[in-house]
């Protein structure tokens, strides 16, 4: 019996900004645009925070589920560095938004962008146990991006969303390869998010540790796996894109170890990698929801006609890597179409650079702890779609965060 993903479905926001206009408002060097390699990027709104992502990421997923197999969704991960209160987690909301059964564990995880693969491979290891045959477990890598001018360069590459897994022993998405994975960390402070309202990053301490830990945890996978080879093993790759150049040159990386030409790489790159860096390029870095969005990205936009194995490797600042694999097919990409991520991309709404710019002072309060707080989500309706349902934060009182359906 196998085991790994049956369900993957991503929310990136509602709202995007071409990220040329993003350089020339802030005065950016046009340069270094082709490095980046991403043509928008989404922009959260004043209600959407953490748990709108996460539910608005998952809700398609389980409704989706006939009952029964609602009622066998008994972990729920939610996996963000975007966190409302150092004590309660977000998972608990998006619980209750989610119609989950009572009969959950619910809990909350934190390593930067490595979080969310981290969960689901743990979450995996269970449901293969045993201990509760049946069972799945839903896993959702949700943050929102407190980036402006101060964050420079990083600041265009930065996302905003969720990705929701859902798994099983039905795994129609990927089905992973158990035991088949290489680890890698060490304690680092390539980035951080000190307080609510800021992130920081040493973006070249951030770029070789991500090099690093991609040589040396592809190393263990080695180790792992018997005869394991980086240029015939996978059929396809897909990486924690923190922007779609950053994946080039690790792609190219290991292409030089082992040996292959540059006109090799090259060939390889767009053969095995390019139409996983098809959404990252739309989006920015989903940070722990990234190599699920390349993962979305590949299979709903590269011709899937038989089953493929896929190299996928997670990275989280701080920093902790991995790299596994896991074996996907036609159905697969035909579930992952069925979400209409694409759709969904192209539907947000374009944003000019005096409207970005007008929407970060009340978007860096998103995660800022206050007793009493409205949002005039009214204010902001033309942003919401017309043919769908979807939850906002509408207010906190007492410190307690409610939220509507809209």
């Amino acid at each position: 019996m196998g085991y790994g993903i049956e369900g993957l479905n991503v929310y990136t926001g509602l709202a995007q900004i071409p990220v040329p206009e993003l350089f020339a408002g802030r005065g950016l060097e046009h340069e270094r645009l082709a490095n980046l390699a991403m043509t928008h990027r989404s922009i959260g709104l004043p209600f959407e925070d953490p748990v709108t992502n996460a539910v608005n990421a998952a809700k398609p997923l389980v409704d989706a589920l006939d009952p029964a197999d609602r009622e066998a969704v008994e972990v729920l991960i939610t996996s963000t560095e975007s966190g409302l209160d150092l004590s309660k987690s977000v998972a608990s909301y998006v619980h209750e938004y989610l119609g989950l059964s009572r009969n959950c564990r619910v809990f909350e995880a934190k390593q930067a962008c490595f979080r969310g693969d981290r969960r689901a491979q743990l979450a995996t290891g269970y449901l293969a146990s045993g201990a509760s045959p049946g069972a799945k477990a839903l896993v959702v890598a949700t943050d929102v991006a407190l980036v402006d001018a101060r964050a420079g360069y990083a600041e265009p590459a930065t996302g905003h969303g969720a990705a929701a897994v859902l798994l099983s022993d039905r795994p129609t998405v990927l089905e992973l390869d158990l035991g088949a994975f290489g680890l890698y960390s060490y304690e680092t402070l390539d980035s951080a998010r000190p307080t609510p309202e800021f992130d920081i990053a040493d973006v070249d301490r951030s770029l070789f540790a991500y090099l690093d830990c991609l040589t040396n945890s592809f190393a263990d996978y080695r180790t792992r796996v018997e005869g394991a080879d980086f240029l015939g093993t996978f059929d396809r790759l897909a990486m924690h894109t923190p922007f779609s150049g950053l994946v080039k040159a690790a792609h190219r990386k290991l292409m030089r170890e082992a040996g292959a030409s540059p006109a090799q790489a090259e060939e390889d790159f767009e053969r095995r990698v390019r139409p996983s860096l098809a959404y990252p390029a739309q989006v920015g870095n989903l940070c722990s929801g990234s190599v699920y969005l390349a993962l979305a990205s590949l299979l709903a936009t590269d011709p899937v006609d038989a089953a493929l194995r896929i190299g996928l490797y997670s990275y989280g600042s701080g920093c902790s890597a991995e790299f596994f694999s896991g074996v996907a097919g036609p159905a697969s990409a035909e579930a992952v179409r069925a979400m209409d991520i694409g759709g969904h991309l192209a539907g947000r709404r374009r944003l000019a650079f005096d409207e970005y710019t007008a929407l970060l002072p009340e978007n860096l309060r998103t995660l800022v702890p206050v007793e009493n707080r409205t949002v005039d989500v009214d204010r902001y309706a033309r942003y919401l779609p017309g043919d769908r349902t979807l939850l906002v934060h509408t207010r906190t009182k007492d410190y307690h965060r409610m939220y509507e359906w809209r």
